[in-house]
């Protein structure tokens, strides 16, 4: 989400296109950061669909709103000789709450990620399981005009098992943005880290946990009332691989935001 990621809108209903196109440019060994020997690229360009309704209702003082995310994916998987398109796994978020102070905004969410998605080739759209996701987070503007902000969304999932037995380690996710004002446009730093927080168990398990480190930018570009385009690049400085091979590469993402 990048810049003031944790801000909840007003009351209305909004869709985000996110377009994100990542290149795999190697795969970490599993239990190392070091490059797996050889030529080991692949792609994966998305187009997440997300709709967000946040009503006129407060809960615990804060705005209570819902929202779902239907993502259409094209992996292609060079070392796995695997190319395939399709409609990923749902999210469905039925908690949202925003609340809103002279200078910070906060955000907390619960949703799952439904095992939806196609499974039938190394590069297909589904992940084979089911995810309960909690979301957390801070805006904070350091000043009363709100031009400079700085951000933290914090992630947790609890991934369910797969058909054969499997199930993967706990993840944390951080999102974190430092941004400035120059009149409507927004621009400033960005950046992500993953972490797996328990061990993976069954078929294959081993003790190895798998993380990812990410650095980038973001420009934010308001086009009319209600109507607004993010830009944001971002290149993985690490990536240590858990039971399996870790990928470790560069993401560009664009996301339309439209207000109803």
């Amino acid at each position: 989400e990048g810049l003031q990621g944790p801000s909840v809108p007003p009351p209305g209903v909004y869709y985000l296109g996110y377009l994100v196109h990542y290149d795999i440019n190697s795969l970490s060994a599993p239990g190392s950061s070091d490059a797996v020997p050889g030529r080991n690229k692949g792609s994966v360009t998305a187009v997440a669909n997300r709709l967000v309704w946040i009503t006129k209702h407060k809960f615990l003082g804060a705005d209570y709103g819902m929202e779902t995310i239907i993502p259409v994916m094209r992996t292609s998987l060079d070392f796995a000789n695997s190319k395939d398109s399709g409609v990923g796994d749902v999210y469905v978020g039925p908690l949202v709450l925003g609340w809103h102070g002279a200078q910070w905004d906060a955000v907390a969410a619960a949703g799952m990620w439904l095992d939806t998605g196609s499974t039938d080739h190394p590069a297909s759209a589904g992940k084979g399981f089911k995810s309960t996701m909690l979301t957390g987070g801070l805006t904070y503007y350091f000043d009363s005009e709100k031009t400079i902000s700085g951000a933290g969304l914090l992630r947790f999932e609890r991934h369910g098992k797969m058909d054969n037995g499997f199930r993967r380690g706990n993840q944390l996710t951080l999102e974190w943005g430092l941004g400035k004002a120059f009149g409507p446009v927004q621009a400033g730093v960005v950046g992500y880290s993953q972490w797996q927080t328990s061990n993976d168990s069954g078929p294959g398990a081993s003790l190895n946990k798998s993380s990812r480190h990410a650095l980038g930018a973001e420009v934010v570009y308001p086009m009319a009332p209600g109507l607004a385009l993010k830009g944001a690049v971002y290149k993985e400085l690490r990536a240590e691989a858990g039971t399996g091979p870790q990928p470790k590469g560069s993401l560009v993402r664009l996301t339309l935001v439209k207000a109803f």
